[in-house]
């Protein structure tokens, strides 16, 4: 019976401890995949902030071209503030 029970503890303790080895592998194919995502994200967000400040710098040329010809023609405008 001693018997018995040392063996099925020594076989759960090989199971647990196979158990925690397949995780422990499958750990570091789900940090690359997180990096990589990462990678794609950042890449996305910097091609992003690219297209928003070329985008805000057509429109400050805008503005300041309306601002030109409001005031040739003769209408009231505020300077922009520096």
């Amino acid at each position: 019976m001693r018997e018995n029970f040392t063996v099925t503890l020594l076989l759960l303790a090989i199971f647990a401890a196979m158990l925690c080895f397949a995780k422990a592998q499958n750990a570091p194919t789900q940090l690359v995949s997180a990096v990589n995502e990462l990678k794609q994200q950042q890449a996305q967000i910097a091609d992003n902030q690219t297209k928003i400040d070329s985008k805000i710098a057509d429109l400050v040329e805008t503005i300041r071209v309306a601002r030109i010809f409001m005031s040739r023609a003769g209408g009231k405008h505020k300077p922009s503030k520096p």
